[in-house]
Parts: C-alpha cells; structure tokens; sequence
C-alpha cells in the first residue's frame, strides 16, 4: 500500500469504525460504551515492535492479536516471542492494524515523529490507546490527538508510570509521599525542582546525532519511506533508524526527548500543573546543528506563580537539593531538612486515588491516571525545551492558547509541516 492516504482512505478511518464481523473476542467499542464483552480479556495490537514493542506483549488482562512494523526482521521476532505467532494477524502498514474490528487497543511503540499521527488516527477508529513516550514530538500534534481521543470517546495511556507506581529513580520512594509532603505546605511556596544526576536523574547524553552521516544502502527489510513518514526525506543512513533515531530533530530529541517525560511528567503531578504550563524557558546549551541533537548544559522552566524545573545536563548543580522551598529542602533519597518529616507527614491525608489500571480503565470507560490531557501538559514542557535549545534562545509561552509570545520562529515550530500527503 502507499504511504501517503488517499482523500477516500483518510475519509474512511475518520468516519468508520469498520465492519463488525463475528469473532471469538467481540471489541466493546463495537458492543457500545460501558458493555462488557463476553470475554474478560482485551485484544490488543501493536504498532513498532522492536525491543520495545515487543517487551509489551504480555499485560494481564490483555492479549495480542496483530503486530505492525515496517521491518519485517521486527516481525520475525515479534511472532517468535508470540509463540510462532500462531493466530497472528502480521502489517507493514499501521493503517491496516488500526482498522482491524477485533482489535480493542492500540498499542503503540514506534519512533515519536508517528506518535501523534497513528494515535489520532486510532482514536478516529474507535480504538483505546496507549502510547509511549514522549507523547508527540511537537506541541501542535499533542494538541490534535486531545481533540481526536476527546471528540471519538477513547481512553488514552501514556507510558510512563512514575506517577503512580515504582520508586522514582534516585528519590528511593514512589512519587506518592513527595505529592504528599509539596501538598501539606511544609517545603512553602514556591518550590524550585533539579533534576540531575546528583538527585538521581541521568539525561542520557549518548543519544546525540552525527553531522557526518554516511549514506548507506537501505536494507532490504526495511521499508525506509514507511519508515520516515511525515518526517522530511533524508538519505537512508543506519545511525538514522531504530535506536539510534533519538540523536535527529526530525524523530526526537535526544536525552531530553528520551528521558523528559518520564522525569518531568510525577513534577507536574505532584507541583498540581497538570493543567497549566511554564510561561518561560531558558536555555544554556552549545549552539544545535540542524539535523543531529546535540548536548545541553542547562534548561530551566519558569511557572507563573514562580514555580521552576531546572533540568541540569552538564552536572554542575552539585549540592542543589531535588526539591527546594522557603521552608525547607528535599535531597535525594527522600532525604528532607525537615526535622521528624514522616511522622508530621502522617497526619496530612494521602493524594486522591486515581485509576492507574488500564484494562479496568477501558472496560469501565473511566480516564486512566497518565492520559491524554495531563500528558500533553508533560509533553509540552520537553517540547518548548526542544524548540529553545534548537533556536538558542529564552522563550515566553502562553499556557492557555498554547503559543509562543512574539516568536514567530517559534511558533513554526508548534506545527512544523508534514512530507507528502501526511496530516493529522
């Protein structure tokens, strides 16, 4: 099939959900809203399923029905970990997957210049989502997927759980007592937050790009324009693709793109932002070629009423503590100079409960605890750090309309254009 969509193809993923057939597993977005199937278990399938695709097959609850990657060596290993991939429905093209009636949820694990494409289109499906991180690769393509999962009814999951579960890198704690101690007002107001590798933060600065880039041949497995997409043509080249794609502008962001979301998402949670958005960002990095991501030293995010994030890429923050208030501090390892911090803690109530079960989620239609409106927030504020370190410069953003203030090379950059016939 191409890869750009016919006027009739794009017509018919946004207003069909596809015909429904008998099957074993009948979806509930085809039995309506709220209605339990007859079995216990969603089907789901899976768009990109390289190592981290593939690593998402079993989530209990759920099972695998169909596989989609642009390089058949990828599904080779993908039916190999599905038992010989028995029953296996097998795409090159996600289009195909997501039209698939007996398909319930969409799991999606590609490089994230297709995130925001293949999410909108799944909502406009009738598919539930859940997506890796970063959530989109710009602001405006975050933007289109709140609309399309809002307006068609879906249930969203961002993949970063820190939010809700697993010790938060070096706090040694799950985010659940740190929500606790900024909402009891102990630390004060305003908090400033770093995020470093001396509070237990790694950026992960291999992911860079390389200016001498070789041109190689394509493999022959891999379907390299189906492989770019919306992205801007560039020569086949190995360092471009699969792990690698980190280190180029036009799939990601490098160490910030990598590891943003996952970092900054629980900061926006537990400073209450989940609906608001810094209004400045400020940028101390080496000047950014125009294709390869290149390191930073330091990005630091400004709130309205005073609140910052300071991302510290070069490590020179050394004694700086993870959360810093007017009233007291908190180290790494939840190491606080508050006096006695746990027991005063006790007697503050506990952060409201949130459903942080994605099966329960979608068979109860009820708004997952990471999704699509909260993690666009998250998204963003990587996303206006990506666009001050590729143009160099401090930034002023509106949280409400979501632009950048008196920037028109900014605001380029919100909604830069896609190659072809590619649209969200």
């Amino acid at each position: 099939m191409s890869s750009q969509l016919t006027n009739s193809r794009r017509r018919f993923l946004r207003n069909t959900v596809g015909t429904i057939a008998a099957f074993t597993i009948v979806p509930r977005h085809v039995l309506g809203r709220g209605f339990l199937a007859p079995s216990d278990t969603l089907t789901k399938g899976v768009i990109g399923v390289g190592s981290m695709g593939r690593g998402h097959f079993e989530y209990a609850g759920t099972r695998t029905v169909a596989v989609c990657d642009v390089d058949t060596r990828h599904i080779k290993l993908a039916l190999d970990a599905l038992g010989g991939g028995k029953g296996i429905k097998t795409f090159r093209d996600y289009r195909e997957l997501i039209n698939l009636p007996e398909v319930d949820i969409v799991h999606i694990a590609t490089p994230p210049h297709w995130h925001g494409i293949m999410a909108a289109d799944a909502a406009r499906a009738g598919k539930d989502i859940w997506c890796e991180k970063p959530m989109t690769r710009t602001i405006g393509e975050g933007k289109r997927v709140v609309e399309a999962v809002k307006q068609h009814g879906r249930i969203f999951r961002l993949n970063t759980w820190f939010r809700f579960e697993d010790n938060f890198y070096g706090m040694n704690t799950t985010v659940k007592p740190i929500k606790k101690l900024v909402d009891s007002g102990l630390l004060g107001w305003p908090l400033k937050v770093t995020v470093s590798k001396h509070t237990g933060f790694d950026w992960k600065f291999y992911w860079v790009g390389k200016t001498d880039l070789p041109v190689d041949p394509v493999p022959q497995e891999l379907d390299y324009e189906m492989w770019l997409g919306p992205a801007p043509f560039k020569p086949y080249s190995a360092h471009r693709t699969h792990t690698t794609f980190r280190g180029y502008w036009d799939y990601d962001g490098g160490g910030l793109g990598d590891m943003g979301q996952h970092y900054i998402d629980p900061i926006q949670y537990f400073l209450g932002k989940d609906d608001d958005s810094p209004i400045r960002v400020e940028v101390d990095a080496p000047q950014q070629h125009d294709d390869a991501v290149g390191t930073w030293r330091r990005i630091t995010y400004t709130y309205a009423d005073g609140c910052q994030i300071v991302l510290d890429g070069d490590g020179s923050l050394e004694g700086a503590a993870y959360i810093e208030g007017p009233k007291g501090k908190l180290y790494k390892g939840f190491n606080c100079t508050i006096p006695d911090i746990e027991r005063k803690l006790a007697a503050f109530p506990d952060p409201a409960p949130v459903t942080t079960n994605f099966v329960d989620a979608v068979k109860n239609r009820k708004k997952f605890a990471l999704n699509e409106e909260n993690g666009h927030r998250s998204c963003t504020i990587v996303n206006i750090g990506k666009v001050a370190l590729q143009l160099g410069r401090t930034l002023h953003f509106d949280p409400v309309q979501q632009v950048f203030i008196n920037d028109e090379g900014a605001n380029r950059l919100l909604n830069p254009p896609m190659r072809g016939a590619w649209s969200i």
